[in-house]
C-alpha cells in the first residue's frame, strides 16, 4: 500500500466513524442538586411574598382626598413558577425536568407537598394543570436557552414563552375539569382570575430575574454536574 493509499484510507475512517454523543452524567453532585431543587420547589409552594409597589388609584380623578397608602398595592405572590424556571436554568433541560418530575411524583405518591395536599387524587384538583405544565415549560425553556444562550434577549424570550405555556396549559386543564365536573362558571372564573390574572405579570418579572440568577449560579455549580 502506497503512502497516498494509506492516507486516503485513514481519511475515510475518520469520516465514517461517528463520535459518541455525550449524555448527561449523573454524579453524586448532580444527584444532590436534583434533590435540593425538588426541595426548593416544595419550599416555594408554601412561601408567600408580600410585594408592595406604587399604583395609580382608581379614585384619583374622583375628587376624593387621597392618602399615601392609596398609592400602594400589596400583592401576595407564590414564587413557584420562578422557582421552576430557576431550576431548569440552573440544571439544564434534562436534570431540571428530572427534578420537577421527582417533585410531582413525591406529591402524588409519597407526601402532600402540593398547595392543597397531595395523593393521586390531586389530579382532579383545578390547579394541577399548572403543576403538570412545569414539565413542557421546562423543556421549552431549556431548549431555547441551549440554542440561544443566556443573553438578556434570549432569556426574556424563553421566560415569556415558558410562563405563557404554563398558564395556557393550566387554564385549559382547569376548564376541562370544570366541564367534566359540571362546575358553575362563576366559580371557575374566580379560579382563573386568582391563578392567571395579575399573577402572570409577576411570574414574568420574577422568573426572568430567577433565570438570570441561575445563569451565574450555574457557572459556580456546573463543575459538580
Amino acid at each position: 500500500m502506497t503512502g497516498e493509499e494509506a492516507a486516503a484510507e485513514k481519511k475515510l475512517r475518520v469520516k465514517t466513524v461517528k463520535p459518541k454523543k455525550k449524555g448527561v452524567r449523573f454524579s453524586i453532585g448532580s444527584l444532590v442538586l436534583i434533590l435540593f431543587c425538588s426541595f426548593l420547589l416544595v419550599i416555594s409552594t408554601f412561601l408567600q411574598l408580600d410585594i408592595t409597589h406604587l399604583i395609580i388609584p382608581a379614585k384619583l380623578f374622583s375628587g376624593e382626598p387621597l392618602k399615601f397608602k392609596d398609592f400602594l398595592y400589596t400583592y401576595q405572590f407564590i414564587p413557584q413558577i420562578p422557582a421552576v424556571l430557576f431550576i431548569v436554568g440552573l440544571l439544564g433541560r434534562r436534570l431540571g425536568i428530572t427534578s420537577i418530575i421527582l417533585y410531582i411524583l413525591i406529591g402524588l405518591f409519597v407526601m402532600p407537598v402540593f398547595a392543597l395536599g397531595g395523593g393521586w387524587r390531586y389530579v382532579f384538583e383545578y390547579g394541577f394543570g399548572y403543576i403538570l405544565a412545569y414539565i413542557p415549560a421546562g423543556f421549552l425553556l431549556g431548549t431555547i436557552l441551549k440554542k440561544g444562550g443566556y443573553t438578556y434577549k434570549n432569556t426574556a424570550k424563553a421566560v415569556f414563552l415558558s410562563v405563557l405555556l404554563i398558564h395556557l396549559v393550566g387554564l385549559s386543564y382547569m376548564m376541562g375539569l370544570a366541564v367534566l365536573k359540571h362546575t358553575g362558571w362563576g366559580f371557575v372564573g374566580s379560579w382563573l382570575v386568582s391563578q392567571s390574572g395579575l399573577k402572570i405579570v409577576y411570574d414574568f418579572i420574577f422568573s426572568y430575574i430567577a433565570v438570570l440568577i441561575a445563569k451565574y449560579a450555574r457557572i459556580v455549580l456546573w463543575l459538580y454536574l
